[in-house]
């Protein structure tokens, strides 16, 4: 897994960006890749683990889960 930083989160829109820990370019997240049950969603400056897969825009976020939860 990796480690990042949520860059920003719309609850509206259900989609957002992570800025990986180890530099590249920030990743796309959707909200139905956070792990968690009922609504999910991120706050801007969280601390998260994901995997990274190839989604059909390029590189995005998986299995999001935010550390220490």
């Amino acid at each position: 897994m990796v480690r990042g930083k949520v860059k920003w989160f719309s609850d509206e829109k259900g989609y957002g960006f992570i800025t990986p820990e180890a530099g590249g370019d920030d990743l796309f997240v959707h909200y139905s890749e956070v792990v968690g049950e009922g609504f999910r969603t991120l706050e801007e400056g969280s601390e998260v683990e994901f995997d990274v897969v190839e989604g059909r825009r390029g590189k995005q976020a998986s299995k999001v889960e935010v550390v220490g939860q």
